[in-house]
């Protein structure tokens, strides 16, 4: 009989990571998972209830370890909204190159994109969570009532960036993803624009820039 050992929530989530790139799969059950790492299944559904809850945790996790990171920072709250956006993207961005492996296999594990995007629901929630409050903390500094944006719409808006920037940094062949830290300067400005309602110059310079990179690829 197998051995078996108490176990953590972060070393469970880096046991999985480690277990789908050796074996360029996911695990089909607990059971086996957990018999993988010699632990008790019932210490695995102490944290989490299913293989697809651990696969949106991790997700989870990279939000609040990028908060985690930016928080440490003592020059953050004197940052302008705008600079505060760079910040989390730069960051965010700076953990999942950290991850990329896991990342890229998880995003391209099934063909169905929409499947491959469950796991972000948690993600989707915590990332808009924050803009949205970027976005009342930015309307707050604004007299007139036509210029305030909806900070829903913002964040939805933020949030559909973000899985474009994941989708450019995915086929991001640059050295150290340089072209990526500049889709996130472009991208980031862009939102910005939209909030002070100047958006055409900055609209028209994003698309400059994903037409050029879009011929790049072909």
């Amino acid at each position: 009989m197998a051995t078996t050992k108490k176990i953590t929530e972060d070393q469970i989530i880096s046991a999985y990571m480690n277990f789908v790139l050796e074996h360029e799969k996911a695990p089909k059950t607990v059971y086996k998972f957990a018999k993988e790492i010699k632990i008790k299944e019932e210490d695995f559904y102490q944290f989490f209830g299913s293989i697809d809850a651990l696969k949106g945790h991790i997700w989870k996790k990279f939000y609040t370890n990028t908060e985690g990171v930016i928080s440490k920072n003592d020059e953050y709250e004197a940052l302008t909204t705008r600079e505060k956006m760079l910040t989390f993207f730069f960051t965010f961005f700076e953990l999942l190159t950290m991850n990329r492996s896991y990342v890229l296999f998880v995003l391209k594990e099934h063909q169905s994109v929409l499947r491959n995007l469950e796991q972000l629901k948690g993600l989707r929630s915590d990332f808009k969570g924050f803009v949205k409050e970027l976005a009342k903390a930015e309307n707050n500094h604004k007299n007139s009532k036509f210029l305030k944006q909806s900070p829903e719409l913002i964040a939805e808006g933020a949030w559909i960036q973000l899985l474009f920037l994941m989708k450019f940094w995915m086929e991001d062949n640059s050295a150290a993803f340089e072209k990526t830290d500049v889709a996130i300067e472009k991208s980031v400005n862009t939102i910005f624009d939209v909030f002070d309602n100047t958006p055409l110059e900055s609209l028209l310079d994003f698309g400059k820039f994903l037409v050029k990179e879009a011929k790049a690829t072909v």
